[in-house]
């Protein structure tokens, strides 16, 4: 099973720059989409796919966050949110059951650069990470989604001058150090343990070209699927966005 994420910016946006014939190229399982600003009555027909059936959450308010996900197969069952009405409203899980595993699609809070919704984030990080366990005492978990943080230094270029800044306050990290000791894997890191793999880059400064970014979208899996993790990377040459996708090969 092969299945893309990637946060997209806003759909019409990447849709211009290549987004389906990546898609159709890829010929994935399942796409994650992340932050696409709008939605299928907005979009029209041409999201449409062919041998996919398409699965959306948007948020109360328009041209703002919102998740999409394509996939060839169909779901037991779907469910948005995590049942919290402040989070929900603002369309940040979609969860997607399958016959041997839960697909979460997620987009996470930005504490943004005043560390103004630091607390929002942490909040949502709890429930999630709850809401995660419930889910994984029926079936393993995978999880497709732009975190928002920065883990570890290595996941990002200067990371002396970013200690305090959203995305890499001490807060974050101490909570995916959490979240992973819970007994869920950093897929990338299964597979690549150096540095400079990134999935964001400012669009000031070409700091795209200088590989100047942050690794931020990441595939998590519970740790019963350990074994059946095949490959992890970054697709990082794919072009369309702030953000490079990411695929995930998984023996299911």
């Amino acid at each position: 099973m092969k299945i893309i994420s990637w946060n997209l910016n806003g759909i019409n946006a990447a849709s211009k720059k290549g987004l389906f014939e990546f898609v159709r190229k890829e010929d994935a399982d399942i796409y994650c989409f992340q932050e696409i600003k709008s939605s299928p009555e907005k979009i029209g027909e041409h999201t449409n796919l062919e041998g996919y059936e398409s699965f959306w959450a948007t948020a109360e308010r328009k041209g703002y966050s919102g998740l999409l996900v394509y996939s060839k197969t169909k779901p037991v069952s779907v469910i948005e949110g995590i049942g919290n009405e402040e989070f929900d409203k603002e369309a940040r899980v979609l969860i997607l059951e399958f016959e041997n595993f839960f697909l979460i699609n997620s987009y996470f809070p930005h504490s943004r650069r005043d560390l103004e919704r630091l607390d929002f984030k942490l909040n949502f990080n709890k429930l999630f990470l709850e809401f995660c366990e419930r889910l994984r005492k029926q079936k393993p978990v995978v999880i497709a989604a732009d975190f928002n943080v920065a883990h570890k230094e290595i996941d990002l270029r200067n990371p002396k001058q970013n200690m305090e800044n959203a995305g890499f306050t001490p807060q974050e990290r101490r909570w995916f150090d959490l979240f992973l000791a819970q007994g869920y894997l950093d897929t990338f890191r299964e597979f690549n343990s150096g540095g400079g793999h990134y999935t964001w880059w400012s669009y000031m400064y070409n700091a795209r070209q200088k590989n100047i970014g942050w690794r931020i979208d990441y595939f998590v899996v519970s740790e019963e699927l350990k074994t059946n993790l095949k490959n992890s990377e970054i697709l990082k040459e794919v072009l369309g966005s702030d953000h490079c996708p990411i695929r995930l090969e998984l023996d299911l």
